[in-house]
């Protein structure tokens, strides 16, 4: 339930401050994202799997945020920002996908 009522929370805030990424950011901001989510959907399964340990959550969560924008801020610099973020996302989304089809086959029994 308090996880539900964050997110409420979070979504409220967001619509009353509606608040602005500056422009420096914006390129990061979506590899972050799906890093996060991949660190959710990881921790999910492991809820489920009965193996969930907060601290390995956070631990996962921050570094799978800050070594995906490492990765786009290295392709950046090397003039590959495109492509970089793109593998990102592909080997992210593989994850999320294997975390999704774990749950569903956890959730469904199928």
């Amino acid at each position: 339930m308090i996880p539900i009522l964050g997110l409420a929370a979070g979504v409220l805030l967001g619509l009353v401050f509606d608040p602005t990424v500056p422009l420096w950011l914006q390129p990061y901001l979506p590899i972050a994202v799906v890093a996060a989510l991949d660190a959710v959907f990881g921790g999910f399964r492991a809820r489920l799997d009965g193996i969930f340990d907060a601290k390995v959550f956070v631990i996962s969560f921050v570094s799978n945020v800050v070594v995906a924008a490492l990765i786009v801020f290295l392709g950046d610099q090397l003039g590959v920002g495109a492509q970089l973020s793109t593998a990102v996302v592909v080997v992210l989304g593989i994850r999320i996908f294997g975390n999704a089809a774990a749950i569903r086959r956890h959730v469904f029994r199928a």
